[in-house]
């Protein structure tokens, strides 16, 4: 039997890494390429078993080049929904995958597996970038919220959902199920743990009346294992505290609130070399680190993750692994000369099994 596809080469490498890093013999290896064979020839396209899928994902994660995070890459608990075919049914699987992930604050690094691309076709899209995420609201010239979500925030509208109008409205869960409408689930509040931020030594920060969601879930990728595409694959981790205090608060073109903080603790906003970005950035950080910790929520500080990603590398270099990584993306963006990878060099290639951005499913 004669399978001509580059599928089949793909699947051969995955299953020849996956099996020996698995501990397997070459004989497993034969058989399982020969049922995979078989597969395609018939098909046109194969399917993992639940081990493969368990181990490729965690793969994903191993060499996904961007993440800091990879220490634990062997810990990730997969969820196996690829018998889903229904939007209620994704809803559930969605509520499963956030409770277990957020383990009242202990998060648990997590993703959720739905059915994959099958000749050309997505049976399942989550359209949300995040499960997280807070609304942003344009009215008369002022941005209400997160700008960064304000076109998703118009699209859901367009589907009939209506926020509150405040600065952190959790957007609904929009699931796609092939050759239907999408549908939109309001998030259920018992099921999500935010966090109200507080500084450990200006009370006034309170005031503010700021707070973050724990968990951040990235939806919106694309998990592609030995050739077959998962386009429905949320997952997460758990925060670094720069992700939130150094961007999603302080870029200008999110909450831009440096300038606010910088003022209440008597900061010189018109000169830079005041440094009051700098020294706003440093606290509000501060406050993010001291606010997870005191609501019991996991989170790791900047120095702390470059120490375990250097010994993430020193762990792979022991297994003869080669380390790859996007020096732009590790780096964090608080005080980099102070880790170690400032100082490092990284090949970026990207190897497979490994997680994609894809086109947005919505206009």
């Amino acid at each position: 039997m004669r399978v001509s596809t580059s599928l089949f080469q793909q699947a051969e490498k995955f299953i020849h890494r996956c099996f020996r890093e698995l501990g397997k013999t070459e004989q497993e290896i034969h058989e399982r390429l020969a049922e995979i064979r078989m597969q395609i020839s018939e098909s046109n396209h194969y399917e993992h078993t639940y081990e493969e899928l368990e181990y490729g994902a965690k793969m994903a994660w191993r060499q996904s080049n961007r993440c800091i995070g990879r220490l634990f890459w062997d810990s990730l608990h997969v969820f196996d929904f690829r018998q889903i075919s229904s939007a209620e049914g994704v809803y559930e699987a969605l509520c499963k995958h956030l409770s277990y992930a957020t383990n009242e604050g202990k998060i648990r690094s997590t993703i959720s597996v739905f059915k994959p691309r099958k000749h050309n076709h997505d049976p399942i899209r989550l359209l949300n970038h995040q499960l997280l995420r807070y609304a942003g609201y344009e009215e008369d010239g002022q941005i209400i919220g997160d700008p960064a979500s304000i076109s998703f925030t118009k699209y859901c509208q367009s589907l009939g959902w209506h926020g509150n109008y405040t600065d952190f409205d959790l957007l609904p869960w929009v699931i796609q199920i092939e050759g239907q409408e999408p549908e939109w689930y309001e998030v259920p509040k018992s099921l999500v743990k935010e966090v109200p931020l507080s500084h450990p030594e200006y009370e006034w920060f309170a005031d503010m009346q700021l707070k973050w969601y724990s968990v951040p879930v990235i939806s919106d990728m694309m998990l592609e294992i030995g050739g077959i595409e998962y386009v429905a694959a949320p997952f997460n981790g758990w925060y670094m505290e720069t992700e939130i205090g150094a961007r999603n608060l302080a870029d200008e073109f999110r909450y831009d609130l440096l300038p606010q903080v910088a003022s209440r603790m008597g900061l010189d906003i018109k000169r830079n070399r005041s440094l009051w970005k700098d020294r706003a950035l440093l606290e509000l950080n501060a406050a993010v680190l001291h606010s997870f910790r005191e609501n019991g929520v996991s989170i790791v500080d900047h120095h702390t993750a470059a120490n375990q990603f250097k010994l993430f590398e020193e762990k792979e270099h022991a297994c003869g692994r080669s380390i790859t990584g996007d020096w732009t993306w590790l780096i964090p963006p608080i005080s980099p000369a102070s880790t170690h990878i400032f100082h490092q060099s990284y090949d970026d290639t990207i190897k497979s099994p490994n997680f994609f951005y894809q086109d947005s499913p919505y206009k």
